[in-house]
């Protein structure tokens, strides 16, 4: 995936940016807060997207707060949407990064490599046809 244009990111919280403990905090999981830095300093919009509610959501948002990370929106696709219970709770954005994935949640270098197409070129000679 090679996006030029900046993304908005929907990221999950319990299994994705910490180890599944709910509705304890979980341990943080390896470079989730680096890569999620990274993200935003090249430009996307990363929301937090995550089945907690009430004060069980704010112990996460201040968690990733303490942690360096501010969301652009948290269950919502943009600041000052309200949530309407009548409604689906879906939300706009361009990728979701979440540890109920297929085949599950990669690792947090592996998601940035994905989003910005930086992965390190393996040159390799080329082999003749006869050679195996």
């Amino acid at each position: 995936m090679n996006f030029q244009n900046r993304l908005i990111v929907a990221v999950d919280f319990d299994g994705t940016i910490v180890e599944d403990a709910y509705p304890k905090i979980g341990k943080t999981r390896i470079f989730a807060f680096e890569t999620l830095k990274r993200l935003q300093a090249d430009g996307h919009r990363l929301i937090l997207w995550t089945y907690r509610c009430g004060a069980k959501l704010q112990e996460a948002v201040d968690f990733c707060k303490e942690n360096g990370i501010e969301f652009y929106a948290v269950n919502a696709s943009f600041p000052e949407e309200k949530y309407d219970y009548s409604r689906s709770r879906k939300i706009h954005a361009d990728l979701f990064i979440d540890d109920r994935n297929i085949g599950g949640i990669l690792g947090w270098g592996e998601v940035y490599q994905l989003i910005t197409d930086e992965k390190p070129e393996i040159k390799t000679a080329k082999k003749k046809w006869w050679q195996f």
